[in-house]
């Protein structure tokens, strides 16, 4: 019998979106198929100090204990440095690196900055370990609106039309910006953080006195914002899941039960509709799949991803509103539901996402680093 694989869930994060994180580990956890996995809870806590905690025999993550190995794991750091145990070095020499052990791939389920913007992918990347998902440039690029939507453009990708701000330009003149954006749009406009998800910090705004309000909230999230023309229509998302072959799921629809998929909608409240499959016509599914798999390859991603659009009410027209690298893992999920209708459930798409991870690292492996060849050593000077 194969002995089973170490997987590292890591989740929580220095970000706005640590709670939400919370809620995918818990069902990543719970749907990891024990006979296959040993899995380790890594937290990584609000304040982004790192701690590992053990999950009981035949325990999942029950609600309480994830918040317990942040508040109580043993603390560690990570080394980035290929070959160091774990990658995890205990902070306390009392914490014996043998109780961590070797990790044969780590699962981010992080959502935000520090997590999901390529940082914990570089680290990753420098300690040598296998992991889920994108690499760094397609997690910085996936995370940042405003460079996701030039390489969406860049390809051909049709996009709703926008402006960036920076909060140093609203800090000295937030009448200017205000008339900048009323040159380029009519109302009603949404601003948004340029780096960050679940919908934290968006706003509409109908008039200046809105806009301002809004170009106020989002400029506590991040220093540049992007303010776009509204979209009357529908929400389409669609996954993708691969690595030099993606593939796209059934489409699955958002019906918010508020006037858009706010936070609140998604996290707080039970009101939003999700559809899977999205009630469209089979063009209409067929354009969005080959879209979602364009929006994946134009940002470099790997492993999966949600690419999420609007369906222009008016005109007929799918609009790509963004892509998600490591996509909501949570009970309400779109990525997991819409893999579940197309014939892949949950826990067979957690074991595909760990083995596109080790697939895309053998692949790596490959790659010569040093100009001499293998059997030549540097002389020593």
């Amino acid at each position: 019998m194969p002995r089973k694989l170490r997987i590292g869930i890591l989740f929580g994060g220095h970000s706005a979106e640590h709670e939400i994180s919370l809620q995918s580990a818990r069902n990543v956890i719970a749907a990891a198929d024990p006979q296959k996995y040993e899995v380790v809870p890594i937290a990584i806590t609000k304040e982004g100090r790192w701690r590992v905690g053990v999950l009981p025999p035949g325990a999942s993550a029950q609600k309480g204990l994830l918040e317990k190995v942040s508040a109580e794991g043993m603390e560690v750091i990570p080394a980035a440095s290929p070959g160091e145990p774990g990658p995890l070095v205990p902070v306390s020499k009392s914490g014996g690196a043998n109780r961590l052990g070797k990790l044969d791939v780590i699962f981010p389920v992080l959502h935000g900055t520090f997590g999901e913007d390529g940082t914990v992918q570089g680290l990753l990347e420098l300690a040598g370990i296998p992991y889920v998902g994108a690499g760094v440039l397609g997690s910085a690029a996936g995370m940042d609106k405003d460079v996701m939507k030039r390489l969406f453009r860049e390809r051909g990708l049709p996009i709703v039309p926008y402006v960036i701000v920076r909060r140093l330009d609203l800090e000295r003149d937030v009448v200017r910006v205000c008339r900048t954006v009323e040159k380029k749009f009519r109302y009603p406009v949404f601003v948004k953080p340029a780096n960050l998800g679940s919908s934290v910090g968006i706003s509409k705004a109908r008039n200046r006195k809105e806009l301002k309000a809004a170009l106020e909230a989002a400029s506590r999230y991040d220093r540049k914002i992007l303010v776009e023309r509204a979209i009357e229509g529908r929400e389409i998302e669609c996954a993708v899941l691969g690595n030099d072959d993606p593939i796209a799921s059934v489409p699955g629809e958002i019906v918010p039960g508020r006037e858009f998929y706010d936070y609140a909608a998604k996290y707080l409240e039970d009101t939003a509709e999700l559809i899977v499959p999205a009630p469209l016509r089979s063009h209409q599914v067929k354009r969005v799949q080959r879209l979602a798999v364009q929006a994946f390859q134009a940002i470099e991603c790997a492993g999966m991803a949600r690419v999420d659009f609007f369906l222009e009410k008016k005109t007929g027209q799918f609009y790509v509103n963004e892509i998600n690298t490591i996509p909501g893992f949570t009970a309400i999920s779109m990525y997991p539901r819409m893999w579940e209708a197309s014939g892949l459930p949950y826990a067979r798409l957690l074991d595909r996402l760990i083995e596109l991870a080790l697939e895309r690292h053998r692949e790596k492996a490959r790659t010569h680093y040093n100009l001499l060849p293998s059997h030549k050593k540097i002389p020593k000077p």
